[in-house]
């Protein structure tokens, strides 16, 4: 199941993606630009499964710099994003 968290701008918000383990543990994404300006989605907390609140409080500051930002929570125990770019680790 996915739902939206949080509806940012609609023409100029950025996707932050939470993919819930559905154990308190999630994958989390967000996108950027490699070095040859194509665009790609990184891991900011790391490659391992985090805790759902150190998701929430790096959202919260990120909203702080960025009011535009969409929230995006897949619920998936085997941690499929179903993102179609690639994943940088």
């Amino acid at each position: 199941m996915g739902l939206v968290v949080r509806k940012g701008d609609i023409d100029a918000g950025a996707v932050l993606l939470q993919v819930s383990h559905l154990d308190g543990r999630a994958d989390f994404y967000a996108p950027a630009t490699d070095m040859d300006g194509q665009r790609v989605w990184t891991r900011p907390l790391g490659v391992e499964p985090t805790d759902d609140a150190q998701i929430r409080t790096y959202c919260a500051r990120r909203l702080d710099d960025d009011p535009d930002l969409w929230l995006v929570e897949i619920e998936d125990r085997a941690g499929r994003h179903f993102l179609t770019e690639p994943v940088e680790n």
